[in-house]
């Protein structure tokens, strides 16, 4: 429905949201056109862009309303979420200041399975308030699917309307539609949004991963030196270099923080 702790804007002016729609005319079930859309993706200079065009997809499928937050699984114990959306504003705010995201049951959801979600009063089961304010902003139809990536980061598209509630035959014909659409958001918006709030990955060269990757499965730096038959002294400066580079007090938190930033493959 909503998650997350940083709300950028998600409208345009009806000018930019015409050109938006000029860019691509597609159908997924149409190769061609599911190409245009991708490219259309790929030409998107930043997060706003890029959701701008899911967002006319969303509406070309039938969704006044359109979503997408991802939760980075970096700092682990201070996991940060952005969202992106182009929901009435007033509703973003008092879903940030009521703490909403901390009873989301599509959230909650979303972090543990990516198993498409339709919205329904059984969902809100225990967060009737916020059902009820969320359709009083005209979010009464929702469908949500999160998607992971190599990071661990884990991103949840989600596409509402205010009136024609889904019906079986809709979930089942164009069910597998949206979930092409959700995919596609994360790896798209999911790049874009962490390009733009967080600090650029570090680089680390082909042998500090190899040392990175044998430290992650629990071997000491005589046993990593025998393996790459290089010295251990040598080994022990490949751990110090990533230890700097990743800002890590230890090894421990250096594979922690690799394995979550996806430098491991």
């Amino acid at each position: 429905m909503n998650a997350g702790d940083n709300f950028p804007q998600g409208r345009r002016r009806r000018d930019e949201q015409g050109a938006t729609h000029r860019r691509f005319a597609m159908h997924p079930c149409d190769s061609a056109k599911e190409e245009n859309f991708r490219d259309a993706l790929a030409r998107a200079g930043d997060a706003q862009a890029a959701f701008d065009v899911v967002a006319e997809m969303g509406r070309r499928l039938g969704f006044e309303w359109c979503a997408y937050g991802v939760r980075l699984r970096i700092p682990v114990t201070r996991k940060r979420t952005f969202l992106i959306s182009n929901y009435d504003v007033r509703w973003q705010q008092r879903y940030r200041d009521a703490g909403y995201l901390e009873i989301d049951p599509t959230v909650a959801h979303g972090i543990r399975s990516t198993a498409p979600l339709v919205w329904n009063r059984g969902v809100f089961r225990h967060s009737a308030q916020m059902w009820a304010e969320a359709r009083a902003f005209d979010l009464c139809v929702g469908w949500a699917q999160s998607a992971c990536d190599a990071s661990g980061s884990v991103g949840m598209l989600t596409l509402a309307r205010s009136h024609e509630p889904l019906s079986c035959t809709e979930i089942r014909t164009r069910g597998p539609e949206y979930s092409w659409l959700a995919q596609l958001a994360h790896v798209a918006l999911s790049a874009a949004l962490r390009r733009e709030n967080c600090a650029t990955l570090p680089e680390l060269s082909t042998r500090e991963i190899e040392v990175l990757g044998w430290m992650a499965d629990g071997k000491t730096s005589d046993e990593i030196a025998l393996l790459l038959r290089i010295s251990v002294h040598t080994v022990n400066f490949h751990v110090r270099n990533v230890k700097a580079k990743l800002q890590a007090a230890n090894k421990t938190a250096a594979v922690a923080s690799a394995m979550g930033l996806g430098l491991l493959g």
